[in-house]
């Protein structure tokens, strides 16, 4: 089996790498150029080096990506990654916005284990290489990762609950980090995610000492047959409790 330490540093240098194809990408394409083939070759060239690197580095490994043919063999491996080549292709092809992500974790026996969510765009990186320390809290009105394009018709109920503030921007992965970074006290989706979508946010977040769960506060689960996990709380320790409690109250 691999060392556990160098599949921490393998996550963060593969979404960091993908990173920088994907600014390339960007960079090189048209400026009046179709968005939608912008978002396409970005998925398509993040896809590729992804699939690439973790045959060269990891071959006995299974990997499970949003851009690829989903392979049985992985529900029969002890080891699994677990990709987003391109989180947030909308944010990706609106140049120049910096809100979108490349995700990276490793499932094993049960658990993720290890895992990074880069934001090229910005030059950051949050991995379980190098856990961050949660900001201190701010101790003004909770502040929520909401989505700028496409918020749910249950917000209003929850932001009632919690007496909060609505913080907009695109990418699960930016929204799960950005509690993480202090920009915001939680993330609560609900209405269609997949395991790619937040097995790395969730486990950066929780090596950090976030609280993740299902919004029924049941454990989040991967590599499962189904690949579709459509809801996620990530937030703040210490307010676990008021977000489920207020999340309880609504009807998704």
């Amino acid at each position: 089996m691999a060392d556990p330490r160098n599949d921490h540093i393998l996550a963060r240098d593969l979404a960091v790498e993908a990173g920088k194809v994907l600014l390339a990408i960007r960079a090189d394409f048209p400026q009046d150029g179709d968005p939608k083939a912008l978002r396409d070759a970005g998925d398509r060239g993040s896809h590729d080096f992804l699939m690439d690197a973790l045959a060269q580095a990891r071959p006995d490994d299974a990997v499970l990506s949003e851009e690829g043919a989903d392979n049985p063999v992985r529900l029969r491996s002890e080891r699994v990654w677990i990709v987003d080549p391109l989180d947030g292709t909308r944010e990706f092809s609106e140049r120049p916005r910096d809100d979108w992500a490349v995700h990276v974790a490793l499932w094993e026996r049960g658990e993720l284990v290890a895992g990074a969510v880069a934001l090229p765009a910005r030059d950051q990186v949050f991995s379980t290489d190098a856990v961050p320390a949660i900001p201190e809290a701010t101790g003004g009105p909770i502040r929520l990762a909401v989505s700028r394009s496409r918020p749910p018709a249950w917000l209003p109920g929850l932001v009632e609950a919690l007496d909060a503030e609505l913080v907009p921007m695109g990418s699960a992965g930016v929204k799960a980090v950005s509690v993480l970074d202090g920009s915001t006290d939680a993330y609560v989706h609900a209405g269609g995610q997949y395991e790619w979508d937040s097995a790395a946010p969730v486990v950066v977040a929780a090596a950090a000492g976030l609280f993740t769960s299902r919004v029924d506060g049941s454990k989040l689960l991967y590599n499962q047959p189904n690949v579709s996990l459509p809801d996620l709380i990530v937030c703040r320790p210490e307010l676990a409790e008021q977000v489920l409690a207020a999340v309880a109250t609504l009807e998704f």
